[in-house]
């Protein structure tokens, strides 16, 4: 008969007679222990415990609750689905309060029954646990918004949490990046993962349609408003209504309906061309522009107080150049994708076809490549696709870059040691428990490094 694991709890305490106390308390748990912040961190990182008590008082001042709250902020923002219990004096009611309101899962107040302590221990235990599972489950029924961005670019990731974040709330958003590097995908991510998401997204390039036709295109026009006009038309803000509208290339927006666009953003109604009638609509606005909208401002070709307006949630998208790694998965993946689509077999790149992809800086990003990549799927002869195939202009620097997987190792680990022990002000066993591994395995680092 098979037991299972025992779930790992972590105890922050200072005393080590109440340390021993809860680990024989707690003995059903694989007991953690902590005497400060940064080796309770420590702990945090090397085994994610889903639940953790805590006394308030730590060093380096028992007698203060600063490093106890510092540490409790550090948990929740490390780990946001970790179970708190903070562990307080009998007169000490604020500070549990306090605790409770950052976010801490319950309060005990010294001294406490095991019993009592080990059943709100259970009870978080149990809620992690389903916590755990919903999310898993939504994960299965909605997938996320931005499955199908492909990215493994730590600035790219970055830029998707942003998205997934803001996506619940109604906020303007404005996206700013170079052509290519996927605005439109981003604002349909918006529009997938927020409430919205049942509703229609609709989206217009301010730079495509002549300034004439651009205010009926946005505002619609009743009939006779003009010539031609044989029936009344919505708008792209009217067809929106209770979805989303993305206003591409903002920037490109002609002055007069600057402040027509302001005027909506204040108001939430919108008149249509030769109509009287105020129309109230609710649409979520994501904006995007390749252009540097503060120069606009000075230049006097785009409004100070509409930007304000649209700037609400300002993400900034990197270029592709700026994506480590990107490239060739985006490549790669690619490949496969017009191979089906143009039915040539299972075609693949070779590597000096890879390094000539890597090298090159993409100033068109993601539309580049793409179009590169179609065009040399299209064009090969054989099943691989080569650096000639490619065809860019940077093909002699192809070679001139290659992979050196132990210098970046040695180096990401000589940054990390050294950075420990500066923490740890020269402590080994301090520096070992904030690196998350063993002090005779910190030894044999510092030794292979060259670290004394």
């Amino acid at each position: 008969m098979t037991t299972s694991k025992p779930r790992p709890l972590l105890i922050v305490e200072d005393d080590p007679a109440l340390q021993k106390q809860l680990r024989w308390s707690f003995d059903q748990f694989e007991t953690l222990t902590a005497g400060d912040r940064e080796s309770a961190l420590a702990q945090i990182h090397r085994h994610s415990p889903p639940v953790v008590t805590m006394d308030l008082g730590l060093p380096p001042d028992a007698d203060s609750v600063s490093e106890g709250f510092r540490l409790l902020e550090q948990i929740l923002s490390a780990a946001p689905d970790t179970k708190v219990i903070v562990l307080t004096g009998q007169n000490d009611r604020a500070n549990a309060l306090r605790a409770i309101g950052l976010g801490a899962y319950d309060f005990f107040a010294k001294p406490f029954e095991p019993e009592l302590l080990t059943l709100t221990i259970d009870r978080a235990f149990r809620l992690y646990d389903l916590q755990q599972e919903n999310r898993r489950l939504q994960e299965t029924l909605h997938p996320a918004a931005l499955a199908g961005l492909l990215t493994r670019s730590p600035e790219m990731l970055r830029v998707c949490r942003t998205i997934e974040k803001v996506a619940s709330s109604n906020a303007t958003v404005l996206l700013l990046g170079e052509s290519g590097t996927g605005k439109e995908v981003l604002a349909r991510g918006v529009h997938e993962a927020s409430p919205r998401k049942n509703e229609r997204f609709v989206a217009i390039n301010c730079a495509a349609i002549p300034d004439n036709l651009l205010e009926s295109e946005l505002f619609g026009y009743e009939k006779g408003a003009f010539t031609g006009a044989a029936k009344t038309t919505p708008g792209k803000i009217e067809s929106a209504n209770g979805g989303t509208l993305m206003l591409d290339e903002i920037g490109d927006l002609p002055h007069p309906l600057q402040a027509k666009l302001l005027r909506f953003l204040q108001e939430r109604v919108v008149e249509r061309l030769g109509g009287r009638q105020e129309i109230p609509v609710d649409v979520r606005i994501v904006c995007a522009t390749h252009q540097d909208l503060k120069t606009l401002i000075k230049e006097g070709r785009f409004r100070e107080d509409l930007f304000y307006r649209l700037a609400e949630i300002v993400i900034n998208i990197p270029p592709l150049r700026e994506r480590n790694g990107d490239p060739a998965l985006l490549a790669h993946a690619f490949v496969r994708r017009f191979s089906v689509e143009q039915n040539t077999g299972n075609m693949t790149l070779t590597e000096d076809a890879v390094r000539t992809i890597e090298s090159h800086t993409w100033p068109g990003n993601v539309r580049e490549l793409e179009n590169c990549i179609k065009r040399a799927v299209i064009m090969a002869d054989g099943q691989q696709i080569t650096r000639d195939d490619i065809g860019l202009d940077d093909q002699a620097d192809a070679n001139s870059e290659f992979i050196d997987l132990r210098s970046i190792r040695d180096n990401a680990e000589r940054n990390a040691v050294v950075t420990a022990l500066g923490r740890a002000n020269g402590n080994v066993v301090r520096a070992a428990e904030i690196l998350g591994i063993s002090r005779p395995t910190l030894y044999d680092l510092m030794h292979r490094l060259g670290l004394k």
